[in-house]
């Protein structure tokens, strides 16, 4: 089995962390300490909802699209390499 690449490994790891923090603002305990009376109506809560969901289905497709994580990307990565195309 080939080892991954280190790129691949960050960009997975500040992916997760990205969507733990989005998902931890969704359900109200942020990072950054925001005060109650800033999120007090529902279209405000809908929204930061829509976008954490928006965040996370954006982020997920493109960490697919853009790791080799499928056996067919794999090939491809190894067909970049034997070509001098990749690092």
């Amino acid at each position: 089995m080939k080892h991954i690449d280190k790129g691949t490994v960050v960009r997975t790891v500040l992916l997760f962390i990205a969507l733990v923090n989005q998902t931890l603002i969704m359900f109200g305990k942020p990072v950054l300490p925001i005060g109650e009376d800033q999120i007090n109506t529902l279209a405000d809560a809908l929204y930061m909802a829509g976008s954490a969901a928006f965040t996370i289905v954006a982020s997920l497709i493109a960490w697919y699209k853009n790791n080799y994580v499928t056996s067919k990307g794999k090939m491809q990565k190894e067909v970049l390499q034997n070509k001098g195309l990749t690092k």
